[in-house]
């Protein structure tokens, strides 16, 4: 650290990085700053390090050049690149010795994940994935309430990721060669990573799953899309993804993923909770203007329900550090600079991706996949 604030470099300086990561860091700039940006487009790593930079910021086009440069001091590499990269940037961050914060999900294939980890573990640094949704108001108080035994056994769950008609057009979200996936690895796996916190349950024994190519090639799928259309020339990946996974102790999650489906209500980084007290929903993004937090259960011989109402949309579109990338980083900085563990777990993010490879792996197979 220097000047007691912890110095981040930053590679990938696309939408991700801009929406998220760097005004939340900025907005946490009495305990870290940016010293370092890193993007394969230079004119882009330029453009981050005038906005959100140090003075004496330094820009480079690779991150290899970055870690070996011995001219330049920092502790944390944060990686906001496509999901193929999130591997090879990840391990070369831990043999320079830095602490690593990788976007979700943590890697594309469980391979490339328990690389990762392996690399994590022999380096003695911090790790964590930007499992922002936890932050939120409505998930920090479901989960204290799962933790004080409220819901009971949780032995039955769904994990929520559907948009009506809400594909990114911009980026490299239909790349599969980049991405690995589409919604199931986009926005199921904060849909999920949400549910087994909640849950506490990290001990998958089977999936199976299925994935569709069905709105997003067609030619009029385009039509009423949110972000406007999209090309079905260019759209390699799923455009709905779902999966039924057994846990050890018998409860069962399932999950459902789409950027395009025919239905009525739509919302993602949602929750449903069925416990052996009671029971909660989290609705959030799509359909629903403001989060619903939503508890029911028995009292006194009569079916009750209670609820809080926060807000939220589809996360980052519009840009800026929203209150949850906030005190994501603040957690964040606090973990490296106090030397304790971040709230999200290597390990938890690591059980994320092997669930949502399972998925796909169940699905070109036609088999249950055990773990």
């Amino acid at each position: 650290m220097k000047n007691g604030k912890v110095q981040i470099a930053i590679v990938g300086c696309g939408g991700i990085a801009n929406q998220k990561h760097m005004p939340s860091i900025k907005a946490n700039s009495e305990k870290a700053e940016i010293v370092a940006f890193c993007d394969i487009i230079p004119e882009r790593a330029k453009k981050a390090a005038e906005d959100y930079g140090t003075p004496d910021a330094k820009v480079y086009a690779d991150y290899k050049e970055m870690l070996a440069d011995t001219s330049i001091e920092f502790d944390v590499v944060h990686v906001c690149t496509p999901n193929v990269a999130h591997c090879p940037i990840t391990v070369a961050a831990f043999e320079a010795g830095k602490h690593v914060m990788c976007e979700k999900p943590m890697a594309h294939n469980t391979e490339d994940a328990q690389k990762m980890i392996d690399a994590w573990k022999k380096s003695g640094m911090k790790f964590t994935i930007g499992y922002q949704n936890r932050f939120r108001d409505d998930t920090t108080t479901l989960n204290a309430s799962c933790k004080n035994g409220e819901l009971g056994e949780v032995y039955f769950a769904k994990a929520h990721a559907i948009r009506r008609r809400a594909v990114p057009t911009w980026g490299v979200f239909p790349n599969k060669a980049l991405q690995g996936g589409g919604p199931l690895i986009d926005i199921g796996t904060h849909a999920l990573d949400i549910t087994l916190w909640m849950m506490d349950n990290y001990k998958p024994v089977s999936v199976t799953g299925q994935v569709f190519y069905k709105l997003g090639r067609q030619a009029d799928g385009p039509d009423g899309n949110v972000f406007g259309p999209w090309d079905p020339e260019t759209f390699e990946v799923e455009d709905s993804a779902f999966g039924m996974i057994k846990m050890e102790n018998g409860a069962v999650v399932y999950l459902e993923s789409s950027w395009a489906l025919n239905v009525l209500k739509s919302m993602e980084a949602s929750t449903t909770l069925c416990g052996t007290k009671g029971g909660a929903e989290i609705h959030h993004g799509g359909s629903y203007p403001k989060d619903e937090l939503i508890y029911n259960n028995v009292e006194h011989n009569q079916l009750m329900e209670k609820t809080i109402s926060p807000a939220g949309i589809v996360d980052f579109f519009e840009g800026g550090a929203s209150a949850e990338g906030v005190r994501e980083q603040s957690q964040w900085m606090d973990a490296i600079i106090n030397n304790t563990d971040p709230l999200v777990k290597p390990e938890q993010a690591f059980v994320v991706t092997q669930i949502l490879d399972a998925i796909y792996k169940s699905a070109e197979t036609g088999k249950e996949i055990y773990l």
